[in-house]
């Protein structure tokens, strides 16, 4: 028995005008459901309209045609029950880590020990604890992506929103931040959903995969993964979903 639908993408499609006559569509009417403490997946090429679809259920943009349901309400505007992590690492190089993960609940007014204490936890949970004191500079990539990471949870949204986070990483970076963030969501759970065009990341992290086709943005596929956790990459089972997966893609795609 599935969870409660927490969000409803309700036949998107969004265009953007190129030139005085020409509309380029994005996205086409898109549909799909999204479960309260799922890792969802978007999977689908570069520049599909990923990113765009983010945007409008975050509420930075409006769609042209259909709208998105966040527990029974139509989303018209940016909405705090969102958090976001960019594949662009957001966090600013004058603070340290412990003022980029604290900031969310700082500007909301919550006190210093309050915020403190929360945004101990989350780095704690992400693996940076003794870097605290640390700016951006002295850290890696892939660290700088935990900072992201703790930020987001420390501003305790609803759904967490992962925009390509891995995709500026090296190859074990990556693999390890996958990782780090399976083991996260059996500590924290989240209503998560991720952005990728990595068949084996996807297959690794996802509870569900929805497949895009090239732009406009479609509906392909939608595929139920229930392999165990942890995954082993190399197992038949993960090797089988992989092939199936990318037998279904007629675009050029990580795998």
């Amino acid at each position: 028995m599935k969870s409660k639908v927490r969000l409803i993408i309700n036949n998107i499609s969004k265009s953007y005008k190129l030139g005085k006559e020409n509309n380029h569509k994005v996205i086409d009417n898109l549909s799909f459901e999204v479960y309260d403490n799922e890792f969802l997946v978007i999977l689908g090429p570069g520049h599909c309209g990923k990113s765009v679809l983010l945007n409008i259920i975050s509420g930075l943009e409006s769609p042209d045609e259909g709208n998105v349901i966040l527990d029974g309400k139509p989303i018209t505007g940016p909405n705090p029950a969102m958090g976001m992590v960019f594949q662009k690492i957001g966090i600013f190089p004058w603070l340290t880590v412990m003022e980029n993960v604290e900031l969310g609940p700082k500007f909301s007014g919550e006190s210093k020990e309050e915020r403190r204490t929360r945004a101990k936890k989350f780095i704690n949970l992400v693996g940076l604890q003794g870097f605290e004191n640390s700016r951006p500079a002295q850290l890696s990539g892939g660290m700088k992506q935990r900072v992201g990471i703790a930020r987001a949870y420390t501003n305790n949204p609803d759904i967490l929103i992962m925009d390509e986070p891995f995709g500026s990483l090296d190859a074990q970076t990556r693999y390890a931040m996958e990782e780090e963030v399976s083991k996260i969501l059996s500590q924290e759970k989240r209503t998560i959903i991720f952005v990728t065009n990595n068949i084996e990341e996807a297959i690794f992290l996802a509870d569900r995969i929805i497949l895009l086709s090239e732009s406009p943005a479609r509906l392909k596929e939608i595929y139920n993964i229930n392999l165990s956790i942890p995954r082993d990459p190399m197992s038949k089972e993960f090797l089988e979903l992989r092939h199936k997966i990318s037998s279904n893609t007629d675009f050029s795609i990580e795998i």
